[in-house]
């Protein structure tokens, strides 16, 4: 899934952070429901603004921050 067109970072936009392009919805937001175990129409529900692939492009742009970053874990 190519997220760029779905994902936008304006500073103009909710303090820069990552969100649903054309939306206020945040990707955060969008992925804390989804670990929560929501399904995808649940957050649709929530947030009639942004579609399934939305939620896609979310998921992959979080996974692609995480290939250039690293987070320390305790061992």
């Amino acid at each position: 899934m190519d997220w760029r067109g779905r994902i936008s970072v304006d500073p103009a936009v909710c303090h820069g952070q990552a969100c649903i392009a054309g939306t206020r919805v945040l990707v955060s937001v969008i992925l804390d429901n989804v670990a929560a175990g929501l399904e995808f129409s649940e957050i649709i529900g929530s947030y009639p603004s942004i579609e399934h692939e939305d939620i896609l492009a979310a998921i992959a742009y979080a996974a692609e921050v995480m290939r250039e970053r690293q987070i320390g874990l305790p061992t």
